[in-house]
């Protein structure tokens, strides 16, 4: 027997572009806070006045329907503003991590094609460092301190314009622009994949609308509906499922932003699903376990949401955080929850909480299932849910052909958040996406009742702290090392970040000592989560007849010590 499944209610998605849903949000939270970072509250038809005046700016400066923007930023206020202004200009939003070393941020520019970035001003360096290497025509600065004083103005030279300043005096009525959500991009976001190579995935507006309905629909018990306001025809949500399931009312929750806006995870779960649910989000810049706790009790929240290291994290200080009886529920996504975790959080947040696993990639836009929501529904543990609305999976074997329950294979998705393809990268598409189904390279198992548990996250990638951290890019750069002949990368099990990148290097010529060095010039290069932690020095990597490392055996001997 096969399994393949799609067990929740199918939903009715209007045909509109994703930014109506952040019209929906100020026709009916209006001056409701959406956002709280530093003192700073900023309303959801607030927001939505800055981003039409960011909009039109854009449009002011050249920047229209189609054109590539690049933010460069944390989570702050003018993320969410440059974010959702990009969207209402027309043009496609490419989310960059500001910590992203020279390099790797030129590459991502230059293959995006993006006309415009706004970058963080401690990051600045790396922008102007590239910039000649790109398409940029217009480059935007801001900063920690336009955080609580949007007043506040950069100066950074020639060629680069305060971010404040550009749209200060910008109409903040919305430009009317022509977008046709099945096929223009909302998103380019990128992502190493299954093979490690950084590319562009192409996600259209439609898929940003889809999956943000998916998921909070998933959640709250409520359907969508379309309304018209002042500020144009949007999206809301109405007739919640009862108190008894959902306890979190729409317009009433609170949680705190961790969650990267620069990944899926936050770019759908951390800026668009709370335009649909009403809720707050506290935004902290980076995770701060003691602060994390300090304003979960200042502000009451009702959620709570990370990868495992985060609820580890914060298990660990339970001894002397404060009251969190107003939490309801937690999401965990990036990796498997440990059971222990669970029952730890439990054993702290009370029988009753609601915990809720999920999983999804960037070419889904974000989620392909997640735990069952409601308080009376089953969840399993060791899973990552069902299938969301209208999102079938299945699991097949190296051939092809569909396992049945309990069997490991390939995870397959079909569904309408799932990606437009990868930019510029024809053999790719037909590798991945066969016969409308995405290949996802991760193995799976589906049980009887559509539960799906990960087996492996997409073959040798591991995961640092909830980062995906691919092994290839580092064994590329650690072969450029001198001295270095083979080289190979694994994942370390680890209680505090998941997984840790350990090297395994064949260097005839090297000691210890010059590993190290060459560890260190390859760290040098990376972003902080990929870093190498450990090297070891070895005779010979082992490989299989035809050639692959076999890297479970690499796995298996840091297992023995």
């Amino acid at each position: 027997m096969t399994v393949s499944v799609s067990p929740a209610p199918s939903i009715d998605y209007p045909d509109l572009p994703a930014t109506a849903l952040v019209r929906g949000a100020a026709n009916r939270w209006g001056d409701q806070t959406m956002l709280h970072q530093q003192g700073r509250e900023i309303g959801f038809a607030g927001l939505f006045a800055r981003a039409a005046a960011f909009a039109n700016a854009l449009r002011s400066s050249g920047v229209g329907h189609g054109d590539v923007v690049a933010l460069h930023l944390p989570n702050c206020p003018q993320y969410a503003i440059g974010y959702f202004g990009t969207l209402l200009a027309g043009a496609v939003v490419t989310p960059a991590n500001p910590l992203l070393p020279p390099a790797e941020l030129g590459a991502q520019l230059a293959d995006s094609g993006a006309v415009a970035v706004l970058t963080w001003e401690p990051a600045l360096r790396a922008v102007t460092a590239v910039r000649e290497r790109t398409s940029l025509r217009t480059v935007l600065v801001t900063g920690p301190e336009q955080i609580v004083d949007p007043a506040h103005r950069y100066t950074a030279g020639d060629g680069v314009t305060d971010f404040e300043r550009f749209h200060a005096d910008a109409a903040t009525t919305a430009p009317e622009v022509e977008i046709d959500p099945a096929h223009d991009l909302a998103h380019l976001a990128y992502t190493g994949g299954t093979t490690g190579r950084s590319k562009g995935v192409r996600i259209t507006h439609r898929n940003v609308l889809v999956n943000t309905l998916q998921s909070s629909c998933w959640g709250t018990g409520a359907i969508p509906a379309v309304v018209d306001g002042p500020h144009g025809r949007g999206v809301v949500l109405v007739d919640q499922g009862p108190e008894s399931e959902f306890p979190t009312r729409l317009g009433e929750g609170c949680a705190i932003g961790i969650a990267p806006w620069f990944h899926a995870m936050g770019a759908i779960g951390g800026l668009n699903v709370p335009l649909l649910t009403g809720g707050r989000t506290v935004v902290h810049g980076r995770f701060d376990p003691d602060a994390y706790l300090a304003d979960a009790v200042r502000f009451g929240v009702t959620s709570m949401s990370g990868a495992p290291p985060v609820f580890g994290a914060l298990l660990a200080r339970r001894e002397s955080a404060g009251d969190l009886s107003t939490v309801r529920s937690l999401t965990s996504g990036a990796a498997p929850l440990p059971g222990e975790v669970i029952a730890g959080l439990q054993a702290w947040l009370g029988d009753d909480i609601v915990i809720s696993e999920g999983y999804g990639l960037t070419e889904v836009t974000m989620a392909a299932t997640l735990g069952p929501a409601g308080r009376s529904a089953e969840r399993r543990t060791g899973t990552v849910g069902r299938p969301i609305a209208d999102t079938e999976i299945r699991v097949v074997d190296e051939y092809g052909n569909e396992v049945g329950a309990g069997t490991e294979g390939e995870v397959h998705i079909r569904g309408p958040q799932v990606m437009d393809g990868y930019l510029d990268r024809p053999e790719e598409n037909a590798a991945t996406l066969v016969d409308g189904w995405l290949r996802t390279g991760d193995v799976g198992v589906l049980d009887d009742d559509g539960f799906l548990r990960i087996v492996d996250r997409q073959k040798d990638m591991l995961l640092y702290k909830g980062y995906n951290v691919y092994p290839r890019e580092l064994e590329e750069l650690l072969l450029g090392q001198a001295g270095v002949v083979g080289a190979a990368v694994v994942g370390r099990p680890d209680a505090t970040a998941g997984e840790v990148p350990v090297a395994f290097l064949v260097a005839p010529g090297l000691d210890q000592a010059g590993a190290e060095a060459a560890i260190e010039a390859v760290n040098d290069q990376v972003v902080h989560y990929k870093r190498v932690r450990e090297v070891r020095l070895v005779e010979q990597i082992p490989v299989s007849a035809a050639g692959k490392v076999l890297k479970r055996e690499l796995r298996q001997e840091l297992a023995a010590g």
